[in-house]
């Protein structure tokens, strides 16, 4: 629970993707909300080296996935797609007016003043290690996601969550950080290292993981496996 073949929400999904990119696919985010809010969902496998079905960016205008539907709804981006599920969910959003706010600003900014930064570090690394210009380029973008990782320490000092109880705003913080796993940037940071261990040790999240990873181990391609 709650994968269901027979759920009334659908989300989109890719069938495999290198390991590199496995347990990092924005999927992930949707599911892990869907997992809190007790949710049943069922999931549309798309096949992540396939040109998309035409018809599908009537869903998704950039061809990315989650794609998230129901009878009512028909969404793209994973941060509007967690609101919407929070909207919804006690565990993910609070019901007072400010905690809400609270809750909605952290979303946007794992998204904007974080993941940016994170993402071109990540693409330096995955991509273009060895090039001359990368190897210029990558201590200056270390330092500036150091310098944006410290002021998110200095705020989760002390605390166990961003706000007083965990929210919308750590889920998708943790997906973000998720994102540096093959540095020592959160790792070893004894503020940000426990705070994600703490996200990523809830149920939920658990199960959202093992469920992004199961078509992925069914569908390995032999020279892989």
């Amino acid at each position: 629970m709650p994968l269901d073949p027979q759920a009334a929400v659908e989300i989109s999904a890719f069938r495999w993707v290198p390991p590199f990119a496995q347990g990092l696919v924005k999927d992930l985010r949707v599911r892990w909300a869907l997992e809190e809010a007790g949710i049943p969902y069922r999931v549309r496998l798309l096949d992540a080296m396939a040109e998309r079905p035409e018809d599908y960016f009537q869903e998704q205008p950039f061809g990315q996935v989650p794609v998230f539907r129901d009878a009512a709804v028909r969404l793209f981006e994973s941060g509007a797609i967690v609101l919407h599920v929070a909207e919804t969910a006690p565990a993910l959003m609070p019901r007072d007016p400010a905690g809400r706010a609270r809750a909605t600003a952290w979303v946007f900014a794992a998204l904007n003043s974080i993941e940016p930064m994170v993402s071109e570090l990540g693409t330096i690394d995955l991509f273009h290690a060895d090039a001359d210009w990368a190897r210029i380029r990558r201590p200056e973008v270390e330092a500036k996601v150091r310098g944006r990782l410290g002021r998110l320490a200095d705020r989760l000092a002390g605390r166990d969550y961003l706000e007083d109880r965990f929210t919308a705003g750590d889920l998708m913080m943790t997906t973000v950080l998720r994102n540096l796993r093959d540095t020592d940037l959160v790792a070893a940071d004894p503020v940000l290292g426990p705070y994600q261990a703490r996200c990523e040790a809830r149920p939920a999240f658990k199960r959202a993981l093992d469920a992004q990873l199961a078509p992925f181990r069914q569908a390995e391609p032999a020279e892989m496996a």
